[in-house]
C-alpha cells in the first residue's frame, strides 16, 4: 500500500456504530484539537491506557514516532517507539479523531497522513497532531458501520510525486472501487471499478499504475493512473474453489522496486510473484506455514510478512517472516495474531500491529529488532524456524491504540 519515496503505512468490534452521511464536502477541524479514544470493549483484546486528548498546540511530534490506525475506535494514535526505537519504555503519546474504524494509512514527505476510514479519507497534520479534513467518498457504501466487513476505505497509497492519494473502497456485498484524491484540493477526482474488498493498494515505481489487491475476488486490479482504465489479474495459487468462504485469498502486496513485480504471500507456503506487464504469476516457496496478512520491504530488499496464526490443525502459530532476497527465511514467533508491519529506514527494526482483522487481536505493537536476531545454526536451512534469543533480543510488546491495523513511521 505504499510507494517510494512515501513512508509506509498502510477491522473490528466497537461499542457503537456511528451513522454519518457521505455527500458533503471535506470537513475542517480546529487546529490543535484531538479526539477522545474509545475504551477497548472487544473480547480477546487487552485493555490499554490511552492518552487523554491534548489541549492547545501540542509540541512537535518527534521523528521516528509511530502512527497507527485504531480500527476499534475512531482515532489514530501516536506512539513513542522507546529507546532507540526498540520499544523499551515506549508507549502512546496522543490520539487524534479521524473517523469511524480507520483501516490503512500513509504518510507523505510533508508530514501529512492520509487515513482510510469508514466515513472518508482523513487528512492529519502529524507534526501538530490535528485533523485537517475528512474527504467523503464518491462511492456509495451504505450506512457507516464497524467490523471486518464494514464499507469504506481499506488500502491506501500515495503517488510517488505526492500529488494524488489512491484509496480502495469496500462496497459490502459487491465490487469495490479505487478513488483518486487530489492532495492539494482534497477532492475526489476520479473513480475506477476494482474487485471485492480491496485490502491493499500499491503504486508502481514510476507512478503510472496503481494496484488494488482484492481479497474476495482472488485478483489484483491494475489501474492506469492517467486514464483510470483497468486490467484484472487473477492471483490464486490455490485456485478459487470455495469462493467467498475460502481462506486462500490475497491480502496484502508489496512492489519490488527493481522490476516492478508484486509480491503476495499466501499461507506461509507460497509467494506469488505477479508481473503486472502481462499478468503472469510465478510461485516461490515460503516456510512459515501460517495464514499471512501484512507485508513490507526493507531497504535491502528483505521481505517481512505477518503470520496471523493457523487456519488448520497442522498449521503453525503467529509469526513474522524475515525473508532475504535470495529466499532464505527466518521465522520469528509472535504472541497472538497481528495484522500489518512497518520497517525502520535503516532496516534494523520491524513494528508489527496487533489489531488483526478478526477476533483475537490485542491493543499494541510487537517490536522486533531485526539486527539482533540470533544467528542461525550453521547447518540450518531456510526451512528451519529460527527463534530470537531470550532476554534482550526477545520481541517487545508495546501498548498502542485500540485494535491498531495500519502503521507508519514518521
Amino acid at each position: 500500500m505504499r510507494a517510494a519515496p512515501v513512508r509506509r503505512l498502510v477491522l473490528g468490534l466497537l461499542a457503537a456504530a456511528v451513522l454519518a452521511g457521505c455527500t458533503s464536502g471535506p470537513t475542517e477541524a480546529a487546529p490543535g484539537t484531538t479526539g477522545t479514544p474509545s475504551t477497548p470493549a472487544a473480547s480477546g483484546s487487552t485493555a490499554t491506557a490511552t492518552p487523554a486528548p491534548s489541549r492547545g498546540a501540542p509540541t512537535p511530534t518527534p521523528e521516528g514516532t509511530l502512527l497507527v490506525a485504531d480500527f476499534g475506535s475512531d482515532t489514530v494514535t501516536f506512539v513513542d517507539p522507546g529507546q532507540g526505537g526498540s520499544g523499551r519504555n515506549g508507549g502512546p503519546i496522543a490520539s487524534v479523531e479521524v473517523g469511524t474504524a480507520p483501516y490503512g494509512l500513509v504518510v507523505g514527505e510533508d508530514g501529512r497522513a492520509w487515513v482510510a476510514t469508514a466515513e472518508g479519507v482523513a487528512v492529519v497534520d502529524t507534526r501538530r497532531r490535528t485533523r485537517l479534513a475528512l474527504i467523503p467518498y464518491e462511492t456509495e457504501t451504505g450506512p457507516v458501520t464497524t467490523g471486518e466487513y464494514r464499507g469504506g476505505g481499506m488500502g491506501i497509497a500515495l503517488a510517488p510525486d505526492g500529488r494524488h492519494v489512491y484509496v480502495g473502497v469496500n462496497v459490502p456485498g459487491g465490487n469495490g472501487t479505487l478513488e483518486v484524491i487530489d492532495t492539494v484540493t482534497r477532492e475526489v477526482t476520479g473513480v475506477a471499478d476494482v474487485g471485492r474488498r480491496p485490502f491493499d493498494v500499491d503504486v508502481s515505481p514510476d507512478g503510472r499504475e496503481v494496484y488494488a489487491t482484492n481479497h474476495d475476488s482472488f485478483d489484483v486490479t491494475a489501474v492506469d493512473a492517467d486514464t483510470l482504465g483497468t486490467r484484472r489479474m487473477e492471483v490464486a495459487p490455490y485456485g478459487t474453489e470455495g469462493g467467498l468462504g475460502s481462506w486462500l485469498k490475497p491480502h496484502y502486496a508489496v512492489v519490488r522496486p527493481q522490476d516492478g513485480r508484486l509480491l503476495l504471500p499466501f499461507e506461509g507456503e507460497r509467494l506469488a510473484v505477479l508481473d503486472p506487464r502481462d499478468g503472469t504469476v510465478t510461485i516461490e516457496p515460503m516456510t512459515a506455514d501460517t495464514h499471512q496478512h501484512g507485508a513490507a520491504l526493507a531497504p535491502d530488499g528483505t521481505l517481512l510478512v505477518v503470520g496471523t496464526g493457523p487456519i488448520g490443525s497442522a498449521d503453525e502459530g503467529p509469526s513474522l517472516t524475515v525473508r532475504a532476497p535470495d529466499g532464505e527465511a527466518r521465522i520469528v514467533p509472535l504472541e497472538g495474531p497481528h495484522e500489518d508491519v512497518a520497517v525502520s529506514a535503516d532496516g534494523n527494526t520491524a513494528y508489527v500491529t496487533g489489531g488483526f482483522t478478526r477476533d483475537g487481536y490485542w491493543n499494541g505493537i510487537t517490536v522486533v529488532e531485526l539486527d539482533k536476531l540470533a544467528d542461525a545454526d550453521a547447518d540450518a536451512d531456510a526451512d528451519a524456524r529460527a527463534r530470537p534469543d531470550s532476554g534482550k533480543n526477545k520481541p517487545i510488546r508495546l501498548a498502542a491504540g485500540n485494535r491498531p491495523l495500519g502503521i507508519a513511521i514518521l
